[in-house]
């Protein structure tokens, strides 16, 4: 029997694999990569920015690319101080009990942190307590998060990290009844401060209840959007077909299908979200490479997300979306309580004074009449 002729080093499994790992550079994506490098760069060390976008909008990309960018700045550094880290990202997990896991979040920013033996940490010691000189260690197997969080600001004082990135930030908010949505985000400021390290949290637009829940946290807060294309602008229009372009000539099959004819049709099931489309057409080259053959629109239709899950989406996104824009009545209202003048606002000639009152025939104006003198009018009669 003779033997199967060897497999090319550029055959189909390795052509999906690049495309796979292929990112296109999007206007969106180099826009909020530009505003996310300068805001870690010029804030405060302890700064918290926020990253909001869609799901599927392509965060976690931007993450990973500003990492590399910063990563790249700062090699010389790197290389004469070899126990510093330039940037540590890790993700809060979603909780099981329904309750975020602190003490889990901080093992695992020990272990981005590449810090040894994290089970096996001493206790702080305290002042004037009896047998402070003794070390033990801890924490024990059902220790909670407390015992963990000095540790961490240790690691992160010693390592000096540019940013910790907390991807998926949005699950901090999963908290019990009776506990505020501000002491989550209070242990986060926290930690900033004592380690004077910005902190990124990157989520959803459910992160937006942790915008502004005080003065505070407003004064120290910085907002990145990273927002989806939209069909009804031209310009995001265009630029969404280009997108698409790009990702038809990295398809991974020698034929190749015209995206750009059904760009409608992809823009209808990934809602302008770039991360969505590019998930989903892995998915479509992936059962069409199995078959043998070239991505058809069977296999779009196939791998798509379904009408019920976009009109979810979209209805998350479009109400994220309102909560960004500054309505012109915000802006009225802030200057007034400064004492600021507050521009006329521009009427529309077509569109009727909604403060108008209209009055019957023969009713007379509001006007104040003069007391104590006998009108023209009474005079005659």
């Amino acid at each position: 029997m003779a033997a199967s002729p060897s497999r090319k080093p550029d055959d189909s499994d390795s052509r999906l694999e690049r495309f796979r790992t292929f990112t296109v550079a999007h206007p969106r994506l180099v826009e909020a990569k530009e505003a996310l490098v300068n805001a870690i760069r010029g804030a405060e060390p302890n700064s918290l920015i926020f990253v909001f976008g869609p799901t599927g909008v392509g965060k976690t990309t931007l993450r990973l690319k500003t990492e590399q960018l910063i990563t790249a700045e700062m090699l010389s550094e790197l290389r004469e101080d070899c126990t510093r880290i330039p940037v540590v990202s890790v993700e809060a997990v979603a909780p099981e009990s329904g309750s975020f896991n602190w003490r889990d979040h901080y093992k695992r920013l020990l272990h981005q942190l590449d810090e040894p033996l994290i089970d096996h940490k001493l206790d702080r010691p305290t002042e004037g307590s009896p047998g402070a000189s003794i070390p033990r260690f801890m924490p024990p197997s059902k220790a909670v998060g407390t015992e963990y969080r000095y540790a961490v600001e240790q690691a992160v004082r010693y390592r000096r990290p540019v940013a910790i990135m907390i991807d998926e930030a949005q699950h901090l908010g999963k908290i019990p009844s009776g506990r505020r949505l501000l002491d989550q985000l209070d242990v986060v400021k926290s930690i900033a401060n004592q380690t004077k390290t910005v902190h990124v949290l990157l989520g959803t637009y459910d992160l937006l209840a942790f915008r502004n829940l005080n003065g505070q946290l407003s004064r120290r807060s910085i907002d990145v959007h990273l927002a989806r294309y939209h069909a009804e602008d031209s310009d995001d229009r265009q630029t969404f077909i280009n997108v698409v372009r790009s990702f038809e000539k990295e398809l991974p099959f020698e034929d190749r299908p015209d995206l750009v004819r059904d760009w409608e049709f992809l823009y209808e099931r990934s809602l302008g979200c770039i991360g969505v489309l590019k998930e989903w057409l892995v998915r479509a080259a992936t059962v069409a490479a199995r078959k043998g053959g070239r991505l058809t629109r069977a296999n779009l239709e196939g791998q798509a997300l379904s009408i019920a899950q976009c009109e979810q989406m979209h209805a998350e996104t479009a109400n994220g979306e309102l909560k960004l824009n500054e309505s012109s009545q915000a802006v009225v209202r802030l200057r007034g309580r400064l004492g600021l003048s507050v521009p006329a606002a521009k009427s529309d000639p077509k569109q009727p004074d909604p403060s108008a009152k209209f009055r019957r025939p023969g009713q007379r104006l509001p006007t104040r009449d003069v007391v104590g003198e006998v009108s023209a009018n009474a005079a005659a009669l």
